[in-house]
């Protein structure tokens, strides 16, 4: 019996799991070729989940703006960092139900942790001190947010990270990710983090593949450290997809525990059975490069002319 994702790489596998930033949209626009492929994925009966580390906004928010890009997706197929930290605070035996918890973020993390029985607020807003923090990425935080994070930290709080993401494609190119803003924290207070919540950890990755009912769902994402670090330790197959964060100088130089199964230049590959003998091509390709201990010149340009760069 055949189906329309047959010959397609998306026909190996029975779930898609996707980043967000630099794979499906940039800001407010979409990825080139993303809509149209999840479409298509979506159409075949295939389940879509979207995984990221991006805590700023709820996952109703998420699948709202994802609509407004013409993909449709519900708040139940939206999994975030933000919700991981929530959950990871509200399983802790010294973070009671309704514990205060001070926020350096944005709503996305105020609503997750108020979803699990917290009662959070802004560090900034808070003259007592918590009995937990968690950061977040957010557009809107500032220097007040930091020095407010700060004190919480110095005295000594128990400190989550969403996650420690360095950068963040967005339309004005790569920018700081919440990682930085967490450095900074830490510099100041002169501590890490006791915990972080999200990507690269696989939890997010595995519980949206239980979500979807998947036995081989593919994970694709733009960020070796994050997305296909995550794929590896949920042992999932996982694509990076070359419209974000990572090169093909990256792959070819990827550590072990971060390398990715299948190389895409778009999402448009991922349903498109001509595409799949290049796909398979650079799989070997990269294989080799690694077996050989060297991103040669050679590798790169079999990737270079497979990609059509």
């Amino acid at each position: 019996m055949t189906g329309p994702l047959d010959g397609t790489l998306m026909g190996r596998h029975d779930a898609l799991l996707l980043d967000l930033d630099g794979v499906v949209y940039e800001d407010d626009h979409p990825v080139a070729g993303a809509v149209a492929a999840i479409e298509a994925v979506r159409a075949a009966g295939v389940p879509v989940r979207f995984v990221t580390n991006n805590a700023s906004r709820t996952p109703a928010q998420v699948a709202d703006r994802l609509r407004r890009l013409g993909v449709p997706a519900e708040p139940e197929e939206v999994l975030g960092s933000a919700q991981a930290a929530a959950h990871l605070l509200a399983g802790r035996d010294d973070v009671p139900d309704g514990a205060s918890v001070g926020v350096v973020g944005g709503e996305g993390l105020l609503a997750a942790l108020r979803d699990v029985g917290l009662d959070p607020a802004l560090a900034r807003d808070l003259d007592a001190a918590p009995s937990a923090l968690v950061q977040g990425f957010s557009p809107d935080l500032g220097w007040l947010d930091l020095a407010a994070g700060t004190r919480w930290v110095r005295e000594g709080v128990l400190w989550v990270a969403t996650n420690l993401d360095l950068t963040y494609p967005s339309s004005l190119g790569i920018a700081p990710g919440n990682g930085l803003m967490v450095h900074a924290v830490a510099t100041a207070a002169g501590r890490r983090p006791d915990a972080v919540a999200g990507k690269p950890l696989p939890h997010l990755f595995r519980t949206a593949a239980e979500a979807a009912a998947a036995r081989s769902p593919l994970v694709v994402g733009d960020r070796l450290d994050t997305d296909l670090a995550g794929a590896v330790a949920a042992g999932h197959t996982g694509a990076l997809v070359l419209t974000g964060v990572h090169g093909v100088d990256d792959a070819l130089a990827a550590e072990v525990d971060e390398r990715p199964h299948v190389l895409l230049r778009d999402l448009g590959e991922l349903v498109d059975p001509a595409a799949l003998a290049r796909v398979d091509e650079r799989t070997a390709v990269l294989r080799q490069a690694w077996a050989d201990s060297g991103a040669t010149p050679e590798a790169r340009e079999r990737l270079d002319r497979s990609l059509g760069t």
